[in-house]
């Protein structure tokens, strides 16, 4: 009963890290492996003109909401600017202004973003708009719209295929002559295209709006916003190519606005244009998702330890690899069978390993460890009293490594500084423990034991070093959960130790046929 409880338990604890990191992979987009790069957009818009020496003003469109992308960061270069970034109308601009300027200027606006890392399958109305009043169109205009409305109104079986088929109609390649007094001989690339098309719909009162937007393309340059129609059903928007009356968007289409104002204005300017450059390079997918879950102010977010400064982040970068190591000691004394001077004495080394790097490491643990021993046999001469004796040597500890210190100072070997990282009470008790063992049962257990210790101590820090698992854990701390349910399952082994099996090999095996029976 107690170990089907303790299956069910790891189980339970398995499923929901794995849900937990699955969720952070899918939504977030963090990588499970390091060193890996994530591809990011960079849009510059140029502003220029001519100054007037006056005072001028520019009042500039920025995106809000990136539709299928998340904003990264964002930059405001000028000279001589003042900036003010303000929301009106529900509309996101940036304001910049300056007492006199002569001359050309040019402005920046750079935006860096990246694609969501889930499709997202609309942008949800919080808030319904309602139905446009139909306008009170004039002859022969109203003919020309309430006739084709009428005849697409009997083709179509809902708002977005309503509006499919008179998009399809009002670009006819062979229009009626109803068609071409909607067109009036408009551009049907332009932006009062566009404006004619949320005309007539109006006419079926119909919500649509303009929508402005980059084309991503790689070292593209001097590209203008491509204008976009986008059309309400009551539940969410949907977008319209204003030229086919195909459903949907570009591919790679960056939302840059969704308003009626014009998307440049300057007081004090003439001569006015704007561009658009966009450019991809690559960063790293850790610094992406931060941003990912920051935009979408996701909980998944909040369980980032990127959230924590950076020396804190340095500490959880090693603690978090405590249990790994513990997970060696328990399956070299569980499974394998191998004895250690104490449970957690190899962990602490081991991370000690890590700043001395491992042949530097081992070098000196024996040093110290031998020097302390013999220096603990002649201290067992005097017949000390426990405490007093196990503080006498942790004195001599810190004075070997002392000495270890100045001599590798005088060589000019720096990995000799590093002896200070090691646990200074745990080599003190290793060194106990030892002549305490050497003494009850002799030189061969104590050894035994010492380099048992000193074994998985080196298999524990070659595991807290594999950049790959401290990559893991780090970006997914909820995988100590996983651990925690090998612990249990391992808690509840009961089978042969492996070097109990090879102690035992001759009693398991059967005696052969021609064996003589013992006497």
């Amino acid at each position: 009963m107690k170990r089907l409880q303790a299956t069910i338990l790891a189980l339970l604890v398995t499923a929901a890290a794995l849900a937990l990191m699955y969720a952070k992979i899918t939504r977030l987009g963090l990588p499970l492996l390091p060193n890996q790069l994530e591809q990011v957009w960079s849009v510059e818009a140029k502003i220029e003109f001519d100054a007037s020496r006056h005072a001028t003003v520019v009042d500039f469109d920025i995106p809000d909401k990136l539709g299928q992308y998340v904003r990264l960061d964002e930059y405001f270069i000028s000279r001589g600017y003042g900036l003010n970034v303000g929301i009106r109308d529900h509309d996101r601009r940036a304001e910049w202004s300056t007492r006199q300027a002569r001359g050309a200027q040019r402005l920046y606006y750079r935006l860096e973003a990246v694609p969501q890392s889930e499709d997202d399958p609309g942008e949800p109305s919080k808030h319904v708009p309602a139905p446009p009043n139909v306008p009170a169109y004039e002859e022969p205009l109203a003919s020309a719209i309430q006739d084709t409305l009428g005849n697409v109104r009997d083709e179509s079986a809902n708002v977005f295929t309503f509006v499919s088929q008179t998009l399809v109609k009002l670009n006819a390649q062979a229009p009626n002559d109803n068609v071409m007094i909607i067109r009036n001989n408009l551009d049907r690339g332009s932006e009062a295209w566009v404006d004619r098309l949320i005309y007539v719909l109006a006419g079926a009162s119909i919500p649509a709006r303009r929508v402005r937007g980059v084309i991503l393309e790689d070292r593209a340059a001097n590209q203008h916003l491509t204008t976009w129609l986008e059309v309400h059903n009551g539940t969410r928007w949907e977008g319209f190519d204003p030229q086919t009356g195909n459903r949907g968007y570009p591919d790679n289409f960056l939302r840059w606005s969704v308003s009626d104002e014009p998307l440049l204005h300057i007081e004090g300017g003439r001569n006015v244009s704007v561009s658009f450059s966009v450019s991809r390079y690559a960063k790293s997918p850790t610094m992406v998702a931060r941003a990912r879950g920051v935009a979408n102010d996701t909980f998944l977010a909040s369980t980032m330890l990127y959230n924590l400064p950076v020396n804190t982040q340095n500490v959880y970068r090693v603690l978090l690899m405590v249990p790994f190591g513990a997970l060696v000691v328990a399956f070299m004394r569980t499974i394998v069978g191998l004895p250690t001077l104490g449970t957690f004495m190899p962990i602490l080394v081991a991370i000690a390993f890590r700043e001395t790097e491992l042949a530097w490491g081992i070098a000196l643990f024996i040093l110290i460890t031998a020097s302390g021993l013999s220096l603990r046999f002649y201290l067992e001469r005097l017949q000390l009293l426990l405490v007093p004796r196990l503080c006498s040597v942790l004195v001599l500890v810190v004075l070997v490594m002392t000495i270890i210190s100045l001599v590798s100072a005088k060589l000019g070997i720096d990995k000799g500084f590093s002896i200070a990282l090691f646990p200074i009470v745990i080599l003190t008790m290793v060194i106990e423990r030892m002549s305490v063992i050497w003494e009850e049962s002799g030189p061969g257990q104590a050894l035994k034991e010492g380099m048992g210790s000193l074994s998985v101590a080196i298999l524990g820090y070659l595991v807290m070093k594999n950049e790959h698992l401290t990559h893991l854990v780090f970006l997914f701390p909820e995988s100590l959960l996983i651990l925690l349910a090998v612990f249990i399952l391992m808690g509840r082994y009961t089978g042969y130790r492996l070097m109990e099996v090879a102690r035992f090999k001759d009693i398991v095996e059967a005696p052969s046929s021609d064996a003589k029976p013992h006497p």
